[in-house]
């Protein structure tokens, strides 16, 4: 089953492309809740690159990597990829009126309700929105 979510960040596209596709950025923004933080980000952004994104508790309870593999890359459109797990994860940057429409789909796994995946996932792209137009 794929999950969709989406977010209208008010920041120009190239701004939007930057924060999302540079490790210094994506540890500004990619965790889903104030006890949670992204230390390190490393990025390859080529086909066949991989991006690595440490999500921690900061009480130091719990860390994993999230990674995956870039399949195909349109600067400033779309990012396709596979999560180390062989998960899909499609990234779309759509120009409106204003700023830019991100949207993600992404297959969803089996350990955790469909809901809760969805909230995770929206509650990061919100964080990303909030870097994006602060």
């Amino acid at each position: 089953m794929e999950i969709k979510i989406s977010a209208q960040i008010n920041a120009p596209l190239e701004n939007v492309w930057d924060y999302w596709t540079l490790g210094e950025h994506v540890t500004g923004w990619n965790f889903a809740s104030d006890d949670w933080h992204c230390p390190d980000s490393k990025i390859d952004l080529r086909p066949g690159g991989e991006f690595h994104s440490t999500m921690a508790a900061k009480d130091g309870s719990f860390s994993f990597d999230f990674w995956g593999t870039y399949s195909e890359i349109i600067p400033q459109k779309e990012i396709r990829s596979t999560m180390g797990d062989g998960r899909k994860l499609d990234v779309f940057f759509e120009s409106q009126a204003g700023g830019v429409l991100v949207t993600e789909i992404f297959e969803a796994e089996d350990q955790n309700p469909i809901e809760l995946q969805r909230q995770g996932w929206q509650a990061i792209l919100d964080n990303f929105k909030k870097y994006c137009e602060k």
